[in-house]
């Protein structure tokens, strides 16, 4: 895994590979948290879609990434987590912007 670390380190110097790479943080952040929960309340994905109603291939794709949930969907997956789906805007720099 420091390998892996040490590569990523080493390709965010190239600004394409960092904007492509912070771009899908805020996508990350989503699944891996999804992950964590679901995993902290020792759950399968089988028994998450049975309190959710959401079929587990669905809840698959969404956990690597290739699924494209609605606020819906992810409403669903909080609730047979036990938790509240929150969604934050804010501002993207604390550098205060110029009318």
């Amino acid at each position: 895994m420091d390998d892996f670390r040490n590569d990523i380190q080493r390709w965010l110097k190239d600004e394409e590979f960092r904007k492509e790479y912070e771009s899908l943080e805020t996508e990350y952040s989503i699944i891996q948290a999804i992950i964590d929960a679901r995993k902290n309340e020792g759950l399968t994905q089988k028994r998450l879609s049975m309190l959710t109603g959401v079929t587990q291939a669905d809840i698959s794709k969404l956990e690597r990434g290739i699924g494209n949930p609605s606020l819906k969907t992810l409403q669903r997956i909080a609730d047979g987590l036990g938790m509240k789906l929150k969604l934050i805007l804010e501002p993207k720099s604390l550098t205060p912007t110029k009318p």
